[in-house]
């Protein structure tokens, strides 16, 4: 599988402070890494390296086989899905029209800008797929939360990117909610089987069941990466999160709880 992105040695300093200290990552095509980390830890900066926004203060970066720096920075954007819950969007867009400012790369509708034929097609496949069937006339404010959280998976998605980054999806969502978008995520995988993506949480319930590869971060620092069933340990986590954490991991889903301290040594 080929690589579509690699961080290596990567350092980033802002005013004076280094951020992140030597990280190192590969995703190939399929991958569905998670980020996973403290607040303070460094994933936003990561997921900003990730998506083309960031450039490292020393080491570097290839996204899609693009080395940062050496390439134009907007265009290589737009071959990016990005889902963000904190999307800003304040005009009272439809579903179709959300999922259409994938292919803009805009927050709103450009002016003058007509979709061609096709790829409103596309758009309205995508909305079908995710569960958004009968809602394309909608508008944005009256969508439920899991409701935009489907609607901005499908403007990621409408682009047909090659990464997707999905930077905290369930922030906002009830439980319902929650599940019904990580099923979302999880029919991705049979949906775009090319498709490498990375997720960022803090939260181990809101990894997809289709998760493959886990990055631990903390301080900055990496503390595990690899394989999620070897990554997502009891050991690992609690070292990531500084604290006694036991993770359990039944029918593809993970969950964490507090554990107690063993003779100075985590459970």
């Amino acid at each position: 599988m080929s690589a579509v992105l690699e961080l290596r040695d990567v350092t980033f300093r802002r005013q004076g402070k280094e951020i992140l200290h030597e990280v190192s990552l590969t995703v190939c095509e399929g991958e569905h890494w998670a980020l996973l980390g403290p607040n303070g830890a460094g994933k936003s900066t990561v997921l900003g390296f990730c998506g083309a926004l960031t450039h490292p203060t020393t080491g570097s970066v290839r996204v899609l086989g693009e080395q940062l720096g050496r390439v134009e920075l907007q265009a290589l954007r737009r071959t990016i899905g990005h889902v963000d819950p904190r999307h800003p969007l304040r005009s009272p867009l439809t579903v179709r029209e959300v999922v259409l400012t994938g292919i803009t790369g805009t927050v709103d509708l450009p002016p003058r800008w007509r979709p061609a034929p096709a790829e409103v097609s596309a758009a309205d496949d995508l909305i079908a797929v995710l569960g958004l069937g009968g809602k394309a006339e909608e508008r944005w404010p009256t969508l439920s939360q899991g409701e935009r959280g489907r609607a901005l998976v499908a403007r990621a998605l409408v682009c047909e990117p090659r990464l997707l980054l999905l930077d905290e999806p369930s922030t906002g969502l009830d439980v319902a909610a929650r599940e019904q978008l990580l099923e979302t995520i999880d029919l991705l995988d049979e949906t775009h089987p090319g498709v490498a993506s990375i997720l960022v949480t803090h939260h181990l319930e809101e990894l997809p069941a289709t998760t493959t590869h886990a990055l631990l971060l903390a301080g900055g620092r990496v503390v595990s990466a690899g394989p999620v069933g070897t990554t997502v340990t009891t050991a690992n986590v609690s070292a990531a999160f500084d604290h006694p954490i036991e993770v359990h991991h039944q029918d593809g889903r993970f969950s964490a709880r507090a554990a107690r301290r063993l003779s100075g040594a985590f459970a």
